[in-house]
């Protein structure tokens, strides 16, 4: 599992000009990808690490302020473009994998007391952002 994670003042989703999830205050945009081998430990890891990481001001973690986070499906995460110039998805489990594990990600920082903001898994969406710092992280799961 991977994430790319976003310090933000602010974030949205819009999917067919509606807006479906958005932060205001310190918060998390979190890119989500999903690959074959991913599973509950993965998921565990992934939700601890995210509400835990002190990268807020202070060095405070959304754990401890009660931040947002807004989770957004991102199977391009496992992109390959070493080659060519096509990047193939291959490492990027399909959707009947990927979709229940990102909602189990949200689920376990829900189940942690963070208050969660989502995209819409598969759709189109626009995703706009105020990044604070700027102060981008990425993360891997072991």
């Amino acid at each position: 599992m991977r994430a790319v994670l976003q310090r933000v003042s602010s974030a949205s989703v819009v999917v067919d000009g509606a807006v479906v999830g958005s932060i205001e205050g310190p918060g998390l945009l979190v890119y989500l990808g999903v690959t074959h081998s991913d599973g509950a430990a993965e998921v565990a890891w992934m939700a601890r690490k995210i509400r835990d990481l002190r990268i807020l001001p202070e060095e405070r973690s959304v754990g401890e302020t009660g931040g947002t986070v807004l989770v957004v499906s991102q199977f391009t995460l496992y992109g390959d473009a070493r080659k060519g110039r096509r990047p193939t998805w291959i490492a990027a489990a399909p959707g009947p994998v990927s979709e229940p594990l990102y909602e189990a990600v949200c689920a376990a920082l829900e189940a942690a007391g963070t208050q969660v903001q989502r995209g819409v898994f598969g759709a189109d969406m626009e995703v706009s952002s105020v990044n604070d710092g700027p102060f981008t992280v990425l993360l891997e799961t072991p």
